[in-house]
């Protein structure tokens, strides 16, 4: 877990979310898969939270899915009042091209945070790219 000095500046939209995206993962290169998380509340200014799962595994596991719909929805509850916007970025090695595997990913996501506010980027091969965007 690692704390942002960015917070302090409200994002308000899909490009800006792009924008603090790849201010956080500088430089956008992996070796390895994981997922990044990160809320913001409804005045887009973002949580001093960065929670980055490490070793995820290519097909999403319905474990970890699960305890991540609970994680989010108890930092909503307890940290934005019951209302605010769930920020993922699916970092990978390769290049920054949407796979399949990725694909899933988003699927997976969408299945377990529907009713949710969230959005997800993919971060690989120096760049940062949105896959599904989300109200902030």
């Amino acid at each position: 877990m690692t704390i942002s000095p960015l917070t302090a500046l409200p994002v308000r939209s899909a490009a800006e979310l792009t924008e603090r995206w790849s201010a956080i993962l500088e430089p956008p290169v992996f070796g390895a898969r994981s997922l990044w998380l990160t809320w913001f509340g409804t005045d887009g200014r973002q949580l001093p939270l960065v929670v980055p799962v490490d070793d995820l595994r290519l097909v999403p596991d319905g474990k970890m899915l699960v305890g991540l719909r609970e994680l989010h929805f108890s930092v909503l509850d307890d940290q934005l009042g019951g209302a605010g916007h769930l920020a993922l970025a699916l970092c990978r090695p390769g290049s920054p091209s949407v796979t399949e595997g990725d694909q899933q990913w988003a699927e997976a996501l969408r299945a377990v945070l529907d009713e949710a506010s969230w959005s997800l980027h993919l971060a690989a091969g120096g760049a940062v790219v949105p896959m599904v965007a989300g109200p902030l």
